[in-house]
């Protein structure tokens, strides 16, 4: 399947068969996912039709103009842009067919546990323990900085299952279930007010050996296919012109003449100018996705997405002078979908400042961009040998 009439007519027959005007949404996504429409770039039967990726926005114009629904994409992101490409890749067929289905549509949120607050932003040195025990492993640890974990009914996890390894090659990666007796999910208040994040306590949680996700001992291989998507969906997502936080500074720039200086007016056209580049910059990386995996130019692209947004929600706050420093909200809350430029200035200048951390801190991304893509020579690396149970900590 490589023509886009082909594509173009199956999206139609899927419009005909499920009106989206009468259809349930849930259904009609259902419907969509078992047509090859959800992902045409994944094999046939899971969403897919092993078409070009390309292939996609054919599909996604047709059921737009019909006003289609989406699977609301910012509401489960780790699903779609960290999991479901791990699973593809790593997972077994029984877990591709019971896991990608209701991952896509939205019936199940998943999210990320990997960060610890032992390891900081060397995630090799994670400590969580899986010993195994027959057929089950038991997990015992602590996660920090997971995003929607108080909805989500699965997480990716990686866990030590060798400490007399080296910390790179005695991990391995599991489906954890986060409802499993010993998941214990506790709110992390952030400086917004809001409790996106959470830590998350793990006591004796009993996985079954077949929701592990590749060879045993082999997790830090399948974590950094998590970690390249991971990075890729947050500095790549495709926006229009004047799309995130460059967005409402322009607008405030051109329905404000008031508060207009020739500083602000500089400075503004130079990050409108870098959100431009990163934007097309963007699409090119999506372009090379369509020849096979991610590489570390994501970590590239996520770095100036991290910048980017803390330069541009400065210049808004101080462009809107006094009634930028306001805030509208204190409320604690949980909210469902992590959100990089809702509400109001004060909110997205506070959020932003999460951006540097969260998804791989701008400092080991940028070791990775001068490694991996630049070609300089490593940083000397001391416990890169030594097994994990004799490093300090």
């Amino acid at each position: 399947m490589t023509d886009a009439t082909e594509v173009r007519a199956l999206t139609q027959e899927l419009l005909a068969a499920h009106p989206p005007a009468t259809t349930d949404r849930t259904d009609f996504l259902k419907a969509r996912f078992d047509a090859g429409l959800a992902w045409v770039h994944y094999p046939v039967g899971l969403g897919g039709l092993g078409a070009p990726r390309s292939l996609q926005a054919v599909v996604d114009a047709e059921l737009a103009a019909a006003g289609a629904p989406d699977n609301d994409p910012r509401r489960i992101g780790i699903g779609l842009g960290m999991a479901a490409p791990t699973i593809l890749r790593f997972g077994t067929d029984e877990q591709k067919q019971s896991l990608l289905r209701p991952l896509w549509v939205g019936e199940e949120v998943w999210c990320q546990l990997f960060s610890e607050p032992g390891a900081g932003s060397d995630l090799a040195a994670l400590g969580t323990r899986a010993v195994r025990d027959g057929d089950e492993w038991v997990v015992d640890g602590q996660k920090v900085w997971t995003s929607s974990a108080h909805v989500a009914r699965w997480a990716i996890l990686i866990a030590r299952t060798d400490p007399a390894l080296p910390k790179h090659r005695g991990i391995t990666y599991f489906v954890c279930d986060m409802t499993d007796p010993g998941v214990e999910v506790r709110p992390l208040r952030q400086i917004t007010g809001e409790a996106e994040f959470n830590e998350v306590f793990l006591t004796g949680v009993r996985i079954p050996d077949s929701r592990r996700l590749g060879p045993v001992g082999e997790g830090w291989k399948v974590a950094q296919t998590t970690l390249m998507n991971e990075r890729v969906s947050i500095g790549g997502s495709r926006i229009p012109r004047e799309g995130g936080m460059i967005g409402p500074v322009a607008a405030t720039w051109r329905e404000r003449p008031e508060l207009r200086t020739h500083d602000l007016h500089q400075r503004l056209l130079d990050l409108w100018v870098e959100a431009e580049v990163a934007r097309l910059a963007g699409e090119r990386l999506r372009q090379q996705l369509v020849a096979g995996q991610p590489g570390p130019e994501g970590s590239g692209m996520k770095l100036a997405f991290a910048r980017l947004n803390q330069e541009i929600s400065g210049l808004e706050v101080e462009l809107r002078g006094a009634e930028g420093l306001l805030y509208d909200d204190w409320t604690m809350r949980r909210p469902e979908l992590v959100d990089f430029t809702g509400r109001d200035a004060g909110y997205r200048y506070l959020r932003s400042k999460g951006n540097s951390i969260e998804g791989g801190t701008s400092e080991v991304l940028l070791n990775i961009v001068a490694e991996r893509v630049l070609g300089l020579p490593s940083e000397p690396r001391s416990d890169k040998d030594i097994a994990w149970k004799d490093l300090a900590r």
